[in-house]
């Protein structure tokens, strides 16, 4: 159930202490998912070595940001989302880790590349439920699509849609190590939006420590 805290705040990122603090009247763009260990990613990254050289005008997503949304919330007034941090801990600290693993790519209309995922998908769909469930139990209105659990690797820009086709091709054949998941996040996009790149950063991360 979801319980709002007293303190809206949230509590300052030493390592973003440069950023100016988000106006609390504003709003943030936000999702919640799971992140690929640092060995996964490198292990795609290599993958996609000849594809970074070869196609250098592709619009390619940070390593680092490399994530598996398990829901999109959309754009929230900045006071909403602390209310989301009791109830997603408490899923967290219940949850045991899913096995998961970077497998195979593919695109959606011929734009957008992403990696797919193997392991546990029935788990990886529970979880997504009960994260969902959580966000409407927080009063808090969201599109709800199916869940296709993928990673987002780059977008196409729309005079060249063949490089991704190409570059999904490449990847059918990829299967990545299995890695069990440690955490899940609570994300805010709302800096570098514009022309630049979007940026993602933690609001808050929770340790699977279920039985």
């Amino acid at each position: 159930m979801c319980e709002p805290e007293l303190d809206l705040r949230s509590e300052p990122d030493p390592e973003l202490a440069p950023e100016p603090e988000p106006d609390p009247a504003g709003t943030v763009r936000v999702f919640i998912a799971l992140a690929p260990p640092d060995e996964a990613k490198d292990e795609l990254a290599h993958a996609l070595g000849p594809a970074y050289e070869a196609y250098p005008r592709l619009r390619w997503n940070r390593i680092e940001d490399w994530h598996i949304t398990l829901a999109f919330l959309g754009e929230l007034p900045v006071a909403a989302v602390p209310l989301l941090r009791p109830p997603l801990a408490r899923l967290a600290a219940a949850r045991r880790p899913l096995e998961l693993g970077l497998l195979g790519g593919g695109h959606f209309d011929e734009r957008v590349l992403w990696s797919g995922i193997g392991g546990d998908l029935d788990g990886l769909h529970d979880l997504a439920a009960e994260v969902r469930t959580v966000v409407r139990e927080c009063g808090i209105a969201f599109q709800e699509r199916p869940l296709r659990p993928h990673l987002t690797l780059a977008r196409a820009r729309r005079d060249d849609p063949a490089s991704v086709v190409e570059i999904a091709g490449g990847l059918a054949g990829f299967t990545g190590r299995r890695w069990r998941t440690e955490r899940l996040h609570l994300v805010g996009s709302n800096f570098g939006r514009g022309p630049a790149p979007i940026r993602y950063r933690d609001i808050e991360a929770w340790t699977f420590d279920g039985p």
